[in-house]
C-alpha cells in the first residue's frame, strides 16, 4: 500500500473514528482497553445477538494509532459472525507480529502491515483487539 494512502486512511480514521458514542443500552457487553506506557485508553461496547457482531462503539482518549485501530476494527467487525470476527483478529494479530495473515479478510486493516517496525506502536494497534477478542471468547463459552 502507498505510504500517503496509508497515512491518508489512519489520519480519516483518527479524525473521524466510526462508532465513538456514548452507550446506554444494556444489552451491550463493556470491556476496558488501555495501555499502562500511555494515554490510551478506551470502553468497548459490543452488542451480539443471535451468534453476529451487531454493533461496536467506543468512548475514551487513545493515539492516532489506537483510535484509527479502533475504528477500521469496528467497521470491519459489525455484521460478522462471531467465528468470523475471531478470524479477522487472529488474521490481524498475525500481521502486526510478522506471521502470515490473509490480506483479503483484513482490507483497511492492512494500513498497519508495518506496524511492527515500531514495536512500540504495534500495542497501540492492538489494544483495541484485545479486548474485543476477550469478550467474542467469553461469548463462545458460554454458547
Amino acid at each position: 500500500m502507498d505510504e500517503n494512502v496509508r497515512r491518508e486512511i489512519i489520519l480519516d480514521h483518527y479524525q473521524n473514528p466510526k462508532n465513538r458514542e456514548i452507550v446506554q443500552d444494556n444489552r451491550y457487553i463493556k470491556v476496558n482497553s488501555n495501555n499502562e506506557s500511555c494515554i490510551d485508553n478506551i470502553d468497548l461496547y459490543i452488542l451480539i445477538e443471535e451468534g453476529i457482531v451487531k454493533d461496536i462503539k467506543f468512548q475514551g482518549e487513545a493515539c492516532a494509532i489506537s483510535t484509527s485501530s479502533t475504528s477500521i476494527m469496528i467497521t470491519n467487525l459489525i455484521g460478522k459472525t462471531v467465528k468470523e470476527a475471531i478470524e479477522y483478529i487472529n488474521n490481524f494479530e498475525a500481521m502486526v507480529n510478522e506471521q502470515g495473515y490473509d490480506e483479503e479478510i483484513l482490507k483497511e486493516g492492512t494500513v498497519y502491515n508495518e506496524i511492527y517496525k515500531q514495536s512500540n506502536r504495534k500495542t497501540c494497534a492492538l489494544l483495541p483487539y484485545k479486548g474485543i477478542k476477550k469478550i467474542l471468547n467469553q461469548f463462545i463459552e458460554n454458547n
